[in-house]
């Protein structure tokens, strides 16, 4: 391996390297799911199970690091039970410059590594006007209007050598039934990414509630298609941090973000163990 291969440059190659990494540091030949948490969500960590080992992203082929409040750069393993968990204490985007390859190389590293179930967590703004603020919701679909794919290019490798990936089902009805099992009051809905990193306007709202949004954010949706992509079962959830744009009186701001995330972190931890022990 080249020692400058980068997710742009050869992004399978760097996810094969990096998993090999994983693997020495963490002395798990194979972890089962993967975890990346997003804004306000890092708390929620410690609720999964016990720390094996950690290590900067950054002592991985292919990683940077994130320069995101409330996004901490670090993977830890993780034993819960008999499974081994790869949780990824924040992530990188769009928005910081990068390129979509970049955006998800966590997710192709992890199941490079082993996992065949990745959880996705995010902050949104909730545009449903049923969500109140520091609410989880399942997401059940998405809205792609980033205009990004990571996909786009040259046709990958073997066994990889899939363009059209089918959508229909990119977030797992089997997991979000075990969600459900674990807490029968989720919601469900459907997550509109933009590309940020502005907030977005009212009439973004507006448009984005006429194409059926629940939700607005600005990650998941790549990483999404990525893990289908490679045959890993997705779930993810929305913590709602804020009503979208319009919807309430005064503006959004990112520390407000994180803060209702550090409150509902506890909660969210505890919820996320449980999916994860009934995935």
């Amino acid at each position: 391996m080249e020692p400058d291969v980068t997710p742009t440059s050869d992004p399978f190659v760097a996810a094969h390297a990096a998993a090999a990494q994983l693997a020495k540091h963490t002395g798990a030949e194979r972890h089962h799911v993967a975890v990346i948490l997003g804004s306000g969500w890092l708390g929620a960590a410690d609720r999964m199970g016990d720390v094996v080992a950690e290590l900067s992203v950054t002592d991985l082929v292919g990683f940077p690091a994130p320069s995101v409040a409330g996004h901490a750069g670090v993977v830890r393993s993780i034993a819960a039970g008999p499974k081994r968990i790869l949780a990824f204490l924040g992530r990188v985007h769009l928005y910081e410059g990068h390129s979509p390859a970049t955006v998800v190389h966590a997710v192709r590293t992890a199941v490079m590594a082993g996992c065949r179930v990745v959880v996705l967590t995010n902050a949104a703004g909730g545009i449903n006007r049923e969500y109140s603020v520091g609410q989880p919701v399942l997401i059940a679909d998405h809205i792609n209007l980033t205009g990004q794919s990571p996909l786009t290019g040259p046709t990958p490798p073997a066994p990889f050598d899939i363009r059209f990936v089918d959508m229909t089902t990119a977030y797992s009805p089997r997991l979000r039934a075990a969600a459900l099992t674990v807490d029968p009051s989720l919601a469900e809905g459907v997550y509109a990414a933009f590309p940020g990193p502005q907030f977005e306007t009212p009439a973004e709202v507006r448009m984005a509630a006429r194409l059926g949004a629940d939700l607005a954010g600005m990650s998941t949706v790549l990483e999404t298609i990525a893990a289908r992509h490679l045959g890993a079962e997705v779930l993810a959830c929305s913590l709602v941090t804020n009503m979208a744009a319009g919807l309430e009186p005064g503006g959004i701001d990112h520390d407000e973000v994180l803060t209702v995330g550090r409150q509902s972190a506890e909660r969210m931890g505890g919820l996320l163990a449980e999916m994860i022990a009934r995935l």
